[in-house]
């Protein structure tokens, strides 16, 4: 499960779409960039590659749930 999950624009021009995501997941943060197109680019720390599946269904969930059902 996803803990503390945190979003915030990537640009000073919030119409241009692109957000720096953080989380905790197993006791360690992740960074990412999620793209307007829903791609997740993982930054200093990727999740195992088996648990990314699980982990960005999750991601995309809070995204839309946060950014675009406002």
């Amino acid at each position: 499960m996803l803990q503390h999950f945190q979003y915030k624009p990537l640009f000073t021009n919030t119409e241009i779409p692109g957000w720096h995501i953080s989380f905790y997941y197993k006791k360690q943060k992740h960074n990412a960039i999620y793209h307007q197109n829903g791609s997740i680019e993982w930054k200093d720390s990727a999740p195992a590659e088996k648990e990314k599946p699980q982990l960005e269904a999750q991601i995309h969930e809070l995204m839309l749930y946060h950014v675009y059902d406002k």
